[in-house]
């Protein structure tokens, strides 16, 4: 069978055996043409199907033995001991077992790449090759886990190293930061700073902090927005090497100690590509660093896994579809309105649309979007780079933040022009932002007439499912997230174990208000009513509040009672204020 009759096959058997519509497949393999890739990469991206689906589907067509996913405990570690990392990087494979003397199971993510299985088969002494297929997220994973790649235990063997060297010439080290990048002492920091950034990405943390003080330096990790120390404070004596390593790698001025200072870094770790954002600043006992972990992946992207339902999801993609109008994402900083916008824009992003951002920074980057940062320094800010943007016959214009009058009149006219406008606020809920674009000095007959919907969102953390434990909660804990219930329900809360951390949580999901401005609406906001009133009169028409979308989360054991308590206190202390 030649590659045509397979791709041809994969396309019958998902037709056959997943959910995905010929509708969808179309749109796929059209959006395949246009950018090139995978086909099953794009399935992906638009949420047409999961992971899982897509395994099965390659299994019965190729006839292959689907797993799923490993972890370091499945993998057999003598039989790793001949395949170098490189290799099993590239191919995306682990050997895990010996099923018979002469045969070794080997876990495989691309099962189309056949010729690395006639190197293994040298690699192992002319030994049979028995393969299953699992995702290639998981064959990544396991691979930095079984090799020891940026482990806890790795990290502080580099530190002992690292503080052993320099404990000798700690009484020489030099305020020129010159002297120090030339030094053959350099090597334990340069194995301390990458494993530092590689233990970060094994543990999903969104930042790494570090932070000098009298006698030592602290090290943080943030994951799931808790904070917490992965590793024993540093010595002191690390700092100068410390920064300035962590400097060259942004690309900033290492002689430069009394300013604060921003760079980026760009990392391949683990097979994929990330975007660190450095930012230095000096404070009491040295120069304090905060890298902020951006993977450069579409994954991240996906509005389903981002913790929309179909109700939800199918509004939303009516409304990033319509060809004018202002769309506005509302929170507070790090409630992920930025990934909310970008995974709209991956979901409308086709070579016959015109997309251009305006961002500061540009943290998201998307490939056939233009993507301008603003740099007030020399002139550019959202307002003036607006004004320049809608000179390039854009389709859709994304704006960091309406933070000024001018920015929001400009935006408006934008969208009263024939442009699709996506932007946020910070706001606490969604009526909010109505009132908070009155307030800015916009007109409100041009705010009832340009804006088509307000998203306010927030981010809960979801409970591990390995240790999350069931009970039932009183009727005054159910009330506090508008829960009435006339019998006993049974919810989950957080417990505790090694797989989360002993925190009870693993991840994130949004928790979303979807407010649709109608004609009942607009006309509210033209006799200038207050965002109380306009609430009322959107949830009657079916807008579920954010503690109420937080309840339903609750109610599938996704997140417990005290996250969505947590969560919306601000948005309920503003409704019963």
């Amino acid at each position: 069978m030649n590659p045509i009759d397979e791709r041809l096959g994969l396309r019958e058997v998902l037709l056959r055996t997943t959910p995905l519509s010929l509708e969808q497949l179309e749109e796929a393999v059209g959006r395949q043409r246009e950018r090139g890739g995978k086909l099953t990469d794009h399935l992906l991206e638009l949420g047409f199907l999961s992971e899982e689906q897509l395994l099965e589907a390659i299994g019965n067509q190729l006839g292959l033995q689907v797993r799923g996913s490993i972890t370091a405990d499945d993998v057999d570690a003598s039989l790793v001991e001949k395949v170098p990392i490189s290799f099993a990087k590239t191919h995306g494979l682990l050997p895990v077992g010996r099923p018979g003397d002469d045969t070794i199971r080997v876990a495989i993510s691309n099962p189309y790449d056949t010729s690395c299985l006639d190197d293994l088969r040298l690699l192992f002494d002319g030994a049979d090759i028995e393969t299953e297929l699992v995702s290639r997220r998981s064959v990544m994973t396991a691979i930095n886990q079984v090799y020891d790649r940026g482990g806890a235990g790795a990290l502080d063997s580099i530190l002992e190293d690292a503080a052993d060297d320099f404990a000798s010439v700690a009484s020489e080290l030099s305020a020129e930061p010159e002297d120090l990048l030339d030094a053959d002492d350099e090597a334990p920091i340069i194995r301390l700073v990458d494993s530092l950034l590689q233990q970060a990405v094994k543990e999903r943390a969104s930042d790494i902090h570090i932070e000098p003080f009298e006698k030592e330096i602290r090290v943080r990790f943030r994951v799931d927005n808790v904070l917490y120390e992965p590793v024993s404070p540093l010595p002191k004596a690390l700092l100068p090497s410390v920064v300035s390593r962590i400097k060259i790698l942004g690309g900033l001025n290492i002689a430069e100690k009394r300013l604060p200072q921003d760079g980026r870094i760009r990392l391949k770790i683990a097979a994929r590509d990330y975007d660190v954002r450095l930012s230095t600043v000096p404070v009491a006992h040295g120069e304090r660093l905060v890298m902020r972990l951006l993977p450069r992946t579409t994954d991240m992207l996906n509005l389903e896994r981002l913790g929309f339902d179909k109700k939800q999801l199918d509004v939303w993609n009516k409304l990033i579809q319509r060809p004018n109008g202002i769309v506005l994402v509302t929170g507070p900083t790090g409630s992920g309105k930025t990934t909310t916008l970008y995974g709209a824009l991956a979901r409308v992003n086709r070579a016959d649309v015109n997309i251009i951002t305006i961002d500061d920074p540009v943290e998201i980057q998307l490939p056939g979007v233009g993507q301008i940062e603003v740099n007030p320094k020399i002139g550019l800010t959202f307002a003036s780079a607006l004004r320049t943007v809608l000179r390039q016959d854009p389709n859709i214009v994304l704006v960091g933040e309406i933070r000024d009058l001018e920015t929001a009149e400009i935006a408006i006219q934008a969208s009263l022009t024939g442009h699709l406008v996506f932007s946020t606020l910070h706001t606490n809920d969604a009526p909010s932002a109505i009132t908070r674009l009155v307030d800015m000095g916009v007109e409100a007959y041009l705010v009832a007439s340009s804006l088509t919907a307000v998203l306010a969102q927030r981010l809960v953390r979801t409970l591990c499912k390995q240790c999350r434990e069931a009970y039932e909660p009183t009727a005054e804990e159910l009330a506090e997230v508008g829960i009435k219930a006339n019998k006993p329900i049974q919810v989950y809360r957080p417990s505790g174990c090694p797989a989360c951390n002993e925190t009870g949580y693993h991840g994130r999901l949004g928790i979303f208000e979807l407010m649709i401005v109608t004609d009942t609406i607009r006309n509210l906001v033209t006799q200038n009513v207050d965002a109380k009133a306009i609430k009322r009169v959107a949830v009657q028409g079916g807008m579920r509040a954010l503690r109420v979308d937080g309840a339903r989360k609750v109610l599938e054991g996704l997140t417990s009672l005290e996250e969505v308590v947590r969560a919306t206190e601000e948005e309920e202390g503003m409704a019963a204020g």
